[in-house]
Formats: C-alpha cells, structure tokens, sequence
C-alpha cells in the first residue's frame, strides 16, 4: 500500500506585505519543474493574493494560447458564522488531509493575522517558511532585542507561537520542524541597519531552532510579474520570447537558493 504524504511547506508571518505569495508561487513554480506534483493552498482567501497571482496567470496562459506549468490551487476563506468556526476548521482539516496523498508538495499561504486558518495551517507544517525584512522592528516578532547590550530578550509573539507549533507536532510524532526565516524586500544597498538584523537573525537562530536564508532582493520584477501571474522562472521558456536580465537571472539564483534550504542535496 502507498502511503506517501505530501511534504508541506507553510509560508508564514504574523504580519502581513511580507511577500508570503510571491515566495509561495515561486516555490511552487520550482517544484514544478523539477517534476513534483504540487498544490497550494491560500488560506488567506479573504485578501486571496496568491488566488489572484494564480488567476492572473490562468489569464494570461489562455490570452497567450501557451501553456505554463501551474500548481492545482485551492482557495480557503474563514466563515463569516462565528458559532461555525469549529465546523468550518474541521472541515478544512479533512480537506487537507484528503490532498495529502494525491501530491508531492503542498505549499500553504497563510493569512498575514493570527485566526482559525492560520493556526490550522501550521499543524500540517513539514516545512515552515518566515519571511522577513531587514527592519530591527520586524524582529520584534521573533524576539525583543536589548540594543544597548546586543542581547535578545524574551521571545517575540511568533516565535512564541511556533514553540507551541513545535511541541503540537511532537505531540504528533514530528520531531522536527524546517524552520526557515527568509530575508524579503531585502535592499539593494548595503547598509549598517541590514547588516545588524542579519547578524541578529543568526543569533536567534541558535535560541530558536531556525535557519536563516538571506532571500529575496526588493526587486521590481516581482511586482511586474504578479500582474501576469509569471515567475522568474518562467522567462527562460521559449514560448514567452522574453529576455532575461541580470535581474531575473540574480532573483533565478535567490529561489534556487531558498528551494536548497528546504530540499538540501
């Protein structure tokens, strides 16, 4: 008997314009052509970015008369029943797990605020995916930082809420959790302010259990893209007839780079 289940990633913050779509996307786009069958999930149906960056390709597929390797997509909204919530969850829950066997990879877009489908998501998590910025305040989540001492402090409200992710899934004979905080609208400039949250994501990594990726530029490219649902990773098909730039091919290396952290060979 067959009784493979799909790896899951869950690209998640609790915060929203992380660029959790984008990476989710492209995540996918990568497995895709390197011959996994994958799904993604948006439990963030409400706002439906990533259902949005799906439908744009779908769009522009259809216009172009091309066809594009395209993940099988799901699109998951919170119930506006609050006496329902628990029935809604469940619900979901089962629809998930009744995906798990059909796929190689399942990639979960959570919502950019703590509710029901946020915490639902994590329960499925293999690997679990944080993108951040090169701000000292987005480290905030993961931990409070002394600057006079250079010391972290307590736990940020995330990283406490993944300590609870991690013991549910231990509880479930998961041991172990991929967690990976990837850099995101990272700048293109080399500054002090970059330098110091990296060097501090580093030192939290070793309280926390995480890896740091350095992640994605701030880049143009991906806001052009998103209006016609492509990838970088989709500019090297010949039937787009699209040139690559330096740019494409520097963001091509950032997803090759981030797909090693959760696949390292």
């Amino acid at each position: 008997m067959d009784n493979k289940v799909a790896h899951t990633i869950v690209v998640s913050n609790e915060k929203g314009g992380t660029g959790k779509s984008t990476i989710s996307l492209h995540l996918a786009v990568k497995l895709l052509q390197e011959g996994f069958k994958v799904a993604t999930i948006d439990l963030d149906g409400r706002q439906g970015t990533l259902s949005q960056y799906l439908a744009n390709r779908e769009l522009f597929c259809f216009k172009n008369g091309i066809k594009l390797p395209s993940p099988q997509h799901f699109k998951i909204a919170p119930t506006e029943d609050y006496n329902h919530i628990a029935e809604h969850a469940a619900c979901v829950e089962m629809q998930i797990k009744s995906l798990q066997p059909l796929y190689d990879a399942i990639i979960i877009d959570t919502p950019g605020n703590k509710n029901y489908l946020f915490e639902l998501g994590h329960k499925f998590a293999d690997t679990l995916i944080t993108p951040i910025g090169d701000s000292l305040i987005d480290l905030n989540s993961i931990s409070e930082i002394d600057f006079t001492t250079g010391k972290a402090g307590k736990p940020g409200c995330y990283a406490n809420y993944i300590w609870e992710v991690k013991k549910y899934l231990a509880a479930q004979g998961k041991n172990y959790l991929n967690w990976i905080v990837v850099g995101n609208k990272i700048s293109n400039t080399r500054s002090n302010n970059k330098l110091i949250v990296f060097d501090y994501l580093q030192q939290l990594a070793k309280l926390y259990g995480f890896r740091v990726c350095e992640g994605f530029k701030d880049r143009v490219i991906y806001k052009e893209l998103f209006l016609e649902g492509l990838t970088v990773l989709d500019m090297q098909n010949d039937l787009l007839k699209r040139h690559m730039t330096l740019s494409h091919i520097a963001a091509k290396q950032e997803i090759k780079r981030l797909a090693e952290f959760i696949c390292p060979e």
